[in-house]
């Protein structure tokens, strides 16, 4: 293996842009870098994301608490494009000063309550409707480990192996390998876990599911990366057996439209305002208008 090797300065200086594909949007600073309103529709619950797999986790425990017949938990999905920096306007980093998507803002209480980080959504969601979360307080403390076992490892997917494998400028072999390494032991993790439980965390589906699906589920189905031939993934078969039952749920058919702005036009749904939008306001009927 042979590649130039980088000497650091004793204190580094930000003189350039640096990310590939996100290069435009990191920086080493925080804040607001632009004055923006955020727009606040008719629900209680207002959603500012993108279908990432971290705005999926959001969107797909909505469409479920509908499905599960909890009314109030209906919401209004804005659209962040993080490519056009949305997230660093002054409205979203009033509600998240970390400036990532997605963010969440209850209205049903005197004041709005803002909620960042989808882990802490999921789970404030969960306990605020009392739903696909435990009530056990052993059972509740397993499916709170595998769902910040999510929080902990997709970074390894996403910042890691995601990036030196598809977006980084030039591909070099230690980090791929680096990285590749690590996903694979993650993903043997849950294979042995699902090898013994129907979902994550047993015979019930919960936030952990929904936590852990849209990177690790995806990445089984070979929808992440272009990368289900690199990783094998295929060889994990109690994942992909996991991934396609949580994927065959009308909920997650749902909520993985939500906020989506790629691939086929009757998946996308920029905005999501109403049930009725599935129906009505995909790209596909909206282009033909």
């Amino acid at each position: 293996m042979s590649q130039d090797t980088y000497t650091p300065p004793k204190v580094w200086i930000w003189d350039s842009e640096s990310g590939g594909e996100f290069a435009s949007i990191n920086r080493p600073i925080a804040g607001a870098t632009h004055d923006k309103e955020l727009p606040v529709g008719k629900h209680p619950l207002q959603l500012y994301s993108l279908a990432t797999p971290n705005g999926v986790k959001v969107t797909v425990m909505l469409e479920e608490l509908l499905a599960a017949g909890h009314n109030s938990a209906e919401y209004d999905a804005h659209l962040i494009r993080i490519l056009e920096a949305d997230q660093f306007g002054s409205g979203f980093v009033d509600i998240n000063p970390n400036s990532k998507i997605p963010a969440l803002v209850d209205h049903t209480a005197e004041t709005p309550t803002p909620i960042f980080e989808s882990g802490a959504i999921l789970l404030y969601l969960a306990e605020k409707f009392n739903a696909f979360i435990p009530a056990d307080s052993s059972e509740k403390a397993k499916c709170l480990s595998w769902l910040f076992w999510q929080m902990g490892s997709a970074p390894y997917l996403g910042g890691g192996f995601g990036h030196f494998y598809a977006y980084a400028p030039e591909k070099y072999e230690y980090p791929i390998n680096r990285f590749t390494m690590e996903i694979k032991r993650q993903l043997d993790v849950l294979d042995k876990q699902l090898a013994e439980n129907r979902f994550i965390c047993g015979d019930d589906y919960t936030i952990a599911d929904m936590a852990i699906w849209p990177w690790y589920g995806i990445l089984a189905l070979g929808s992440l990366y272009e990368a289900a031939e690199f990783l094998d993934v295929a060889s994990y078969s109690h994942v992909v057996r996991w991934a396609k039952e949580v994927e065959a749920r009308p909920a997650v058919q749902r909520g993985k439209m939500v906020n989506r702005t790629w691939g086929e036009l009757n998946e996308q749904l920029h905005e999501r305002h109403d049930t009725t939008d599935f129906d009505t306001r995909t790209q596909d009927k909206l282009e033909s208008c």
